[in-house]
């Protein structure tokens, strides 16, 4: 039986920091759902979508009968991960129009990282980060991420922050990992750990411009993924398509139905499991998935894991959770709220994720318990108990 709001199912047995960030999941909810735009559970998908011309799983004359209808699929990478692209079509013409769509989306992403990312330097966020303490013009989609960042710092009381950047210069997962890692010195992490305060964060909208403090970083990689995803989703629909499933990563967002009617499925990645081993499955149906996860980017020493999601407070790995899996209304929210849970912990992430609008949660602790919010009552399947370990 699944349990709700503040109770657990124990089942025996929850990447520098990531463009996805670290501390990788709007000072109201209403913030939060506006809209333009982990470790990677990836994400399964369990029955077809009819493709373009379709609406909720309503197919065109061409494609009313389900087995007529063809996978179009689309991988491609950006951001440092795999973006996918499903759906389903009856004819060529039908399917080469998906085929464009999905490559428009592509071009978006594509276009919106090289402004976003805190890596790219002649990025706006890059322009932001070498003229810290100064204004610095940006555009829209800058803007709205920072503002969009800065509200879910307010929100989740600190524990979701875009100036967590400097942390990165001692903190090296993923790709920067050392070959032979070794902690931070807690006195070089406080240092920089002083530096992270989103509150400082300053926006002039009427002017479109931003200001960081000095020797603050911005990094967007908690918010911005899931921003961009659902500038893709919103390409796709503009095209035409919707039914589909796109996914960036840890991101994923389910649009319409199967061809049945029935809703898509996703996996849960079991996080002390194998890469693509799931240890419960949640529906989604107009609906984004996000998942923070401290197995992707880590590293095991003694007898500890540490890994890319960073807690403000500390600024060393947050220990609360192993994962946490945000169902929203869209991949902005779910991208930022999932971080903010990790860090929080169960009891105050379900507190927050309650208070939200039309939000839900998968988390599995430190000690390995599952919870389950009340939202996805009915919705999560689970599967078989996560498997333990460090």
């Amino acid at each position: 039986m699944l349990t709700g709001l503040g109770a657990s199912l124990p089942l025996s047995g929850c990447d520098g920091p990531r463009f996805k960030s670290g501390p990788t999941a709007s000072a109201t909810p209403e913030a939060l759902s506006e809209r333009p735009v982990v470790s990677s559970p990836a994400f399964a998908a369990t029955a077809h979508v009819a493709g373009l011309g379709t609406q909720g799983g309503e197919s065109t004359t061409a494609s009313q009968n389900a087995a007529d209808a063809t996978k179009v699929e689309v991988k491609e990478q950006a951001m440092g991960t795999t973006l996918h692209f499903i759906a389903y079509g009856s004819t060529e013409p039908e399917k080469e129009a998906t085929r464009a769509a999905f490559a428009r989306a592509v071009g978006e992403m594509k276009r919106l990282e090289s402004i976003l990312s805190e890596w790219q330097e002649h990025s706006e966020v890059g322009q932001l980060n070498r003229h810290a303490g100064e204004w610095v013009a940006v555009g829209p989609e800058t803007l709205e991420v920072v503002k969009r960042g800065i509200a879910a710092g307010r929100f989740s009381e600190g524990s979701f922050d875009i100036t967590f950047q400097p942390l990165s210069a001692v903190w090296k997962f993923g790709s920067a990992q050392d070959a032979v890692p070794s902690l931070p010195r807690k006195g070089d992490v406080e240092k920089l750990r002083r530096l992270v305060d989103y509150r400082k964060v300053e926006l002039d909208e009427s002017q479109k411009r931003v200001r960081i403090g000095k020797q603050q970083q911005l990094g967007l990689g908690g918010i911005a993924k899931g921003y961009i995803l659902d500038h893709a989703v919103k390409v796709l629909r503009d095209s035409g398509l919707h039914a589909f499933l796109a996914q960036a990563g840890g991101d994923l967002y389910g649009s319409g139905t199967k061809p049945g009617g029935s809703p898509w499925v996703s996996g849960v990645q079991d996080p002390r499991g194998p890469q693509g081993e799931f240890f419960a499955s949640i529906e989604l149906t107009d609906r984004a998935f996000s998942t923070a996860g401290d197995y992707a980017r880590s590293y095991v020493l003694g007898g500890r894991r540490y890994h890319h999601i960073l807690d403000p407070q500390t600024g060393f790995p947050a220990t609360a959770c192993r994962s946490v899996t945000i169902w929203a209304a869209d991949a902005t929210t779910a991208d930022a709220v999932d971080d903010a849970v990790f860090i929080l912990g169960p009891e105050k992430g379900l507190k927050l994720v309650e208070s939200l609008e039309g939000v839900g949660a998968v988390i599995v602790d430190s000690r390995n318990q599952v919870f389950i919010s009340e939202r996805l009552r009915g919705k999560v399947k689970v599967l078989k108990p996560p498997t333990d370990g460090i």
